[in-house]
């Protein structure tokens, strides 16, 4: 039983180049998207989103599990990222696009998360890509949703009134849980990367975090 998709890598060599959906066991059976190309593959996602067929607006339990289609939208749970990454081993990487094809990527060479009981603190550091750094500020935030502020900001629920889900601090620069805009729509509500394209706030047309066992 795989743990991750570079457990899938390393024990099928001929996955390498298939992407698609694969089950692994973080911490139960989980059904996943595994990037097999990208940068030698081996990546398991742990958020995708390319178009607006499923809410992100969800509960602190919704994203504590999971939800969505890991061939579509989904995010993979709050528990399986704790679960990946808690060997404090991992590096991040997320790509982003824009409505006009337009690409971009970041990169951290670390990234984890805490358990439920801290919240799934985050932490993450050594950026490099073509986005822009716009995770930095999130650094050592806890997760906020609609229904539990553990922001930075006393008196405001960042994840209620930017209609998302994040690391939110005092409130952002990155908010890819957002709602989804189509074409043309920008603000704060939305999935946006605050540093590409910069600082527009362009709602994207797809995101995908995405993690490694860094070697």
């Amino acid at each position: 039983m795989y743990k991750d998709c570079s457990d899938v890598v390393k024990g099928d060599p001929n996955k390498k180049g298939h992407d698609g959906a694969y089950v692994v066991y973080p911490d139960t059976r989980r059904e996943v998207y595994c990037d097999m190309t990208t940068d030698g593959g081996g990546w398991t996602v742990i958020q995708k989103r390319q178009d607006g067929d499923v809410d992100f607006y969800r509960t602190w339990i919704e994203y504590k599990q999971g939800f969505g289609n890991a061939t579509k939208n989904y995010w993979i749970g709050n528990d399986a990222i704790h679960a990946l990454t808690r060997d404090k081993n991992q590096e991040l990487r997320i790509d982003l696009q824009r409505h006009n094809g337009q690409k971009a990527y970041a990169l951290y060479s670390t990234f984890y998360i805490g358990d439920e009981d801290n919240k799934y603190r985050l932490t993450v550091s050594g950026y490099n890509g073509t986005a822009g750094d716009s995770l930095d500020v999130h650094n050592g935030m806890k997760f906020s949703t609609k229904d539990q502020d553990n922001d930075a900001w006393n008196g405001v629920n960042c994840a209620a009134d930017y209609h998302g889900a994040w690391w939110y601090n005092n409130c952002f620069n990155s908010n890819l849980n957002g709602e989804y805009g189509q074409a043309g729509v920008s603000g704060g509500i939305y999935s946006v990367w605050k540093s590409w394209p910069l600082e527009i706030q362009e709602s994207l047309q797809k995101t995908v975090l995405m993690i490694r066992h860094r070697t």
